[in-house]
């Protein structure tokens, strides 16, 4: 951090602040604390008949690998909302009934990603902006190797697992690169 966004002043320090237990960017000039915490992404996988809903992605990062609809939560929305606006903006489509499915964080790139399962209305689907195909996959059609993201081949295999035994759980996952 080169300036403080509270008075723009260059006076910045990464310290430990007083009652704190971790450093910050603390702003000298006006003491303005600089917290900086993890993004969430928010996501859906949409059913259809059987069938998950995937994206191909058009974008970096990742381009050309396939994705459950996910993306950075906006300001002033539910994750709900933002599952649903990310559904939208990648495929298209409108979803309902979401349950809650997984929650998956990546502490080292500081992303906390919640995926919900979710019914996609009348099967309607198209290709988003930051996509450049969007289809409908039984389990045995999922392109595998071809899955953009860890916290995508876990939302869908454990979706598939549920779904073998009859049931919906909440699912708590993620990867470490620091303990790998």
């Amino acid at each position: 951090m080169n300036f403080c966004s509270n008075c723009g002043s260059n006076n910045i320090y990464f310290i430990i602040p007083k009652g704190d237990n971790r450093k910050r960017f603390v702003c000298y000039n006006c003491g303005t604390i600089h917290y900086s915490n993890p993004n969430i992404v928010a996501g859906c996988l949409p059913i259809w008949e059987g069938k998950v809903l995937l994206a191909k992605r058009a974008i970096e990062p990742r381009k050309g690998y396939w994705n459950v609809p996910s993306g950075y939560m906006e300001n002033g929305e539910t994750v709900e909302e933002g599952a649903k606006r990310e559904v939208w903006e990648e495929a298209e489509a409108k979803v309902q009934n979401l349950k809650m499915h997984a929650i998956y964080s990546i502490p080292h790139i500081n992303q906390v990603y919640i995926h919900f399962v979710g019914n996609l209305i009348d099967g309607k689907y198209g290709v988003g902006e930051e996509s450049s195909e969007v289809a409908l996959f039984a389990e045995e059609e999922v392109p595998w190797k071809d899955i953009a993201f860890p916290s995508s081949i876990f939302t869908l295999k454990h979706f598939f697992e549920d779904r073998k035994n009859g049931d919906h759980k909440m699912h708590i996952g993620g990867f470490d690169k620091r303990k790998a």
